[in-house]
Parts: C-alpha cells; sequence; structure tokens
C-alpha cells in the first residue's frame, strides 16, 4: 500500500506539476509530497522530476514512467468503483465546484443530499474558471465553452442575460426604447470579484444612435444577491441572468426591458476529468444535475416591456 500511495502521489505531482498544488489534492503538505516522491526516486533509482524553486517538471524518464502509474491508478479506481457498485449506494466524499449563479443550484444541492445522504459534498462556489484537474474537482458546474480536450461535458441548459427595474422606476424615469436612451438612466453594474471586471452589458446597438454612449456607473457591486437587492428597491436598471429574477418579473415587482436589444445567451455544463471513472457518486450527481437543472433555469414567455 505504501508503493500505491507512493505512485498515487506521483500522478498527482506530474498533472498539477507543484507539490502544493498536489499536496491541496491530495489533503497532505507540500513537504509530504516532496519526500513521498524522493523515497519513490530512490526505489526506482530514476530521477523523475526536475526541481527548481517555481515548479517541478517531469524527465523524460519520468515521462515513461506516469503513463504506466496512470493505467494503475485508474486501475485502483475502477476496481473501488466496481467494489462500490455492488452495495449498490453511492457514497464517499464527493468534491463539487459551482458557479455564483445567485443562489441557482442551492436548492438543487438540498434536494441531491435528501435523496443521497451517504455522499459528503465539498462545494466550492466561484466565478473564476477553475482547473477541474489540477485542483482536483470530482465534477464541476459552469458556464461558457469547453476547450478542454481532458474534461468530458454535457448541457444542462442555457440562460440569457436581461435588463430589470421595477414598475415604480419606469413610471418616474421613463422606459428606455434603444439602448442608446439608457445613458439617462441610473444603471446598476456587477464586477466580477476575482478578476475585477465589470460585466458588459450585451445590447445590440440600434441603427439611429449606434453605441455613441456611455453606460452610467451608478452602482457597481460584487455580489449578484446584492445587486438584486438593489434593483427590487427601485434604484436602477440592472443586468442579470433571467434565472435570478424569474420570481420577481412573474409576480410584476420587476420589469424587462430592451428584451430585443439584448445578444447574450450562456450555456451551464457539467464537467468532469476524462480519466475520472463513473463512480456511483459522481454518477448519480451527474445524473441527477441532468434531469433536474433545467427546471431551475428561466423562460419568459413575452417580454414584459412591451406592456410600457
Amino acid at each position: 500500500m505504501g508503493k500505491l500511495s507512493g505512485i498515487e502521489v506521483f500522478v498527482h505531482t506530474a498533472e498539477a506539476k507543484s507539490f502544493v498544488a498536489a499536496g491541496r489534492v491530495l489533503g497532505i503538505s507540500a513537504s509530504a509530497v516532496s519526500k513521498s516522491i524522493s523515497r519513490l526516486e530512490e526505489r526506482v533509482s530514476v530521477r523523475l522530476f526536475q526541481r527548481t524553486t517555481r515548479s517541478v517538471r517531469l524527465t523524460s524518464e519520468g515521462e515513461v514512467f506516469l503513463e504506466r502509474c496512470r493505467r494503475i491508478v485508474e486501475e485502483v479506481e475502477e476496481a473501488e468503483s466496481e467494489l462500490s457498485a455492488m452495495n449498490d449506494l453511492p457514497r464517499g466524499r464527493l468534491k463539487v465546484g459551482l458557479p455564483l449563479a445567485a443562489g441557482l443550484t442551492l436548492p438543487l444541492i438540498s434536494e441531491f443530499m435528501a435523496l443521497y445522504p451517504e455522499i459528503e459534498l465539498d462545494l466550492d462556489f466561484t466565478d473564476r474558471v477553475v482547473d477541474v484537474i489540477q485542483e482536483g474537482y470530482d465534477v464541476v458546474i459552469r458556464g461558457g465553452a469547453l476547450s478542454d480536450s481532458s474534461l468530458v461535458s454535457k448541457r444542462l441548459g442555457s440562460y440569457r442575460v436581461c435588463l430589470v427595474a421595477t414598475p415604480t422606476y419606469l413610471s418616474m424615469r421613463g422606459t428606455p426604447t434603444t439602448p442608446a436612451d439608457l445613458a439617462n438612466h441610473l444603471c446598476l453594474h456587477y464586477r466580477y470579484p476575482t478578476s475585477g471586471k465589470l460585466e458588459p452589458w450585451p445590447l445590440r446597438p440600434s441603427r439611429r444612435n449606434g453605441t455613441n454612449f456611455v453606460l452610467p456607473m451608478t452602482i457597481i457591486a460584487s455580489s449578484v444577491i446584492a445587486l438584486l437587492h438593489l434593483v427590487q428597491d427601485g434604484l436602477g436598471i440592472a443586468c442579470v441572468p433571467d434565472f435570478a429574477v424569474k420570481e420577481a418579473v412573474a409576480e410584476g415587482r420587476l420589469l424587462t426591458v430592451l428584451d430585443a436589444h439584448m445578444t447574450r445567451s450562456v450555456a451551464f455544463q457539467i464537467v468532469w476529468p476524462c480519466r475520472k471513472r463513473m463512480t456511483p457518486k459522481l454518477r448519480a450527481f451527474v445524473d441527477f444535475t441532468m434531469e433536474r437543472f433545467g427546471s431551475a433555469l428561466a423562460t419568459f414567455s413575452t417580454p414584459t416591456s412591451q406592456h410600457w
């Protein structure tokens, strides 16, 4: 088992290219990773990594060894998966990456845990694009396109971005009929907390006014929840995901504007590493999410702004 443990540490270090990152995935210290690699190199009498103060990279011998070790680790994972499947009960820890997304996934997580109490969830909420393999995620839900061939992905559904305001605000300030009209309105913006960038408003320019206008920066918030509170207090027009305001729009507390000028639609995907075996716990989470996630997304049958 000691030899097998050393091989697992080696594979994670090779994939992460860092003792620190490998330790984070394995739940051990970077020094423990370094010692495990040194013991393995002594045992095989070959240097597997070239080490610098900033990174580690495989030697040519290490690259050959890695391919064999990956197969060994995959065989062990498959054997564990088969044993777990015999119990027919998904169990164990699952590290899941989730979008901040205004609480979109929280009801789903509660429902999932009620169905699978033997699964232990390690949830990480973030708006950044995580490195699924290097950071040790079992599965991630995220928006946007997927370009990493080392990941498997399934489409969960899509949402659009919309502009909303309260009826009271629109009755006092007027309803914009072109994007240029927004220059005379109070505009509430979202700033990504990890990158510091503002989320752009995906507006199609009108033929008459083009794009020669600047959106007022009345309020900037790094929380969608805070932005929703502010817009429902009548403080201006906000650009938000439609699923975050579907109830408020359905109840008439918020109205959408400029629907015909909005151009952005974003697809949610669930992704996991190609080499990650579909253990019962992973399959349960993927199947459950595929079945239930779409119901949390919103579609507006009629643009509410047409009534103004």
